[in-house]
């Protein structure tokens, strides 16, 4: 194996796959080890040619005391090395801290730094032998096959694992080849994670017994598996009668068809619709998802990872749940700008206004004033555009068929704290402009 053929392999493999194909700020999470520290060299030395710019993200759990040196470390090395700025962020997790909150804790932050930044990529260093010690974890806790695929090479929100390919010794040789400076951190080695005792005693006994035969078994089962993935988001495809309808943390589908089927059927569908909207269903989760679509409508299921299922009128909704009743709410000052709202995105500028309003479109015109965009408020009420009568916003709302766990975040606009529009629902009869006259015209969108 000769480390100085990696960087042309790597450079060769995202060429292939367009993994980082489009130019923007990507994140590093570099904790420090040769498998990051390489994939920090790789990356820098492919960034030019793909229009990337970088910056490092490293996560100083506090579970062992060395944690801040090897952040220190990790800064050194970018700056140094690299000329790239580091995003630091001091867990303080304490010594007993557990795999699944070091984790928790340690993507938040990467997230964080990613929004703030308006990055488009989070870049992991995961790889092939990585993968096998997924296979065997989700092997020990009872996986379903196709969670067997293991670890995907693209995630939500721009993640991106381009190393998959890559086995640990190949990138341990490059960075020694390259002199970087590696910093291991010590829970790497320490049997009481259950990833580390895989890594540590699980799958060397393997590779004892077998050779590279075993590890390449393994890596083969997530093939497979990944095959199998892509042939259910198929079939999906191939029932066009369950009009699945799915973005990043949400999707629906109609409910009666769904019913329809038997229940190992009705709960793989399940989790392939939940796997193409960016989210995880264990089998009896799943089981219990699909019951929910013969029952009555309004009945809601809480699930694990904050997602929740609701029968919605004729529709099956499963979401991420609204961290907090509603959003924050924004104003829409100036004379044009964008503003998010929810899982709505809201556009506004001065125009004239039109000869007559649609009640129930998607655009709207509005008499100037203060204009703000807010979650509904318990009681609210207004005028429909050419009704008589006042209507409460939550009647509308489910007279519209919006799910109940999507009525939290729904926009309502106000002039002048009284609401004049629900986007693509109801227009109110006030503040209605004259034809002619400057008005603030608004399109909304849903994401």
């Amino acid at each position: 194996m000769n480390p100085a053929r990696l960087p042309e392999r790597f450079a060769a493999h995202l060429e292939r796959t367009g993994l980082l194909a489009g130019p923007g700020l990507a994140l590093l999470a570099v904790s420090g080890g040769a498998d990051s520290m390489a994939l920090l060299d790789l990356a820098a030395g492919c960034a030019p040619g793909l229009g990337l710019q970088l910056a490092v993200v490293h996560a100083d759990h506090g579970i062992h005391a060395a944690s801040a040196a090897v952040a220190e470390h990790v800064a050194t090395a970018a700056r140094e090395r690299y000329g790239l700025e580091t995003a630091v962020e001091r867990l303080a997790l304490g010594a007993g801290a557990s795999e699944t909150r070091a984790r928790t804790a340690r993507y938040a932050f990467f997230r964080r730094v990613q929004q703030l930044r308006g990055a488009r990529y989070l870049v992991t260093a995961h790889h092939a032998d990585d993968q096998a010690e997924t296979v065997l974890l989700r092997l020990l806790r009872g996986s379903a096959p196709v969670g067997l695929a293991g670890i995907a090479a693209r995630g939500p929100r721009g993640l991106v694992r381009p190393l998959l390919p890559f086995r640990r010794v190949e990138l341990a040789a490059h960075a020694v080849a390259a002199g970087l400076p590696v910093h291991e951190d010590p829970a790497n080695a320490d049997p009481r994670h259950t990833r580390s005792w895989v890594r540590q005693e699980l799958l060397p006994a393997i590779a004892a017994r077998t050779g590279e035969e075993g590890v390449e078994a393994l890596l083969a089962v997530t093939r497979h598996a990944a095959a199998e993935a892509a042939a259910w988001d198929a079939v999906l495809d191939a029932l066009p009668a369950l009009d699945v309808r799915a973005r990043e943390g949400t999707v629906d589908v109609a409910r009666s068809v769904l019913a329809g089927y038997s229940e190992p059927l009705s709960s793989r569908l399940v989790r392939a619709m939940c796997r193409r909207a960016g989210m995880r269903l264990g089998p009896a989760a799943a089981a219990r998802v699909a019951a929910l679509a013969a029952g009555p409508s309004g009945r809601q299921l809480a699930l694990g990872e904050s997602l929740v299922a609701e029968a919605a009128f004729e529709r099956l909704v499963l979401r991420r749940a609204v961290p907090a009743p509603g959003f924050a709410a924004v104003a829409l000052a100036g004379p044009s700008g964008a503003v998010r709202a929810g899982r709505y995105q809201l556009r506004w500028r001065e125009e004239a206004a039109p000869d007559r309003l649609e009640r129930g479109g998607w655009t709207t015109w509005i008499a100037r004033g203060a204009l703000r965009v807010r979650a509904p408020v318990a009681g609210e009420a207004l005028v429909p555009l050419g009704g008589t009568g006042h209507r409460e916003v939550r009647r509308l709302l489910m007279e519209a068929r919006v799910p109940r766990t999507a009525r939290a975040e729904f926009p309502v606009l106000v002039r002048e704290e009284e609401a004049v529009w629900l986007p693509g629902i109801c227009r109110a009869a006030a503040a209605v402009p004259a034809p002619g006259t400057t008005a603030v015209r608004v399109d909304a969108a849903a994401e």
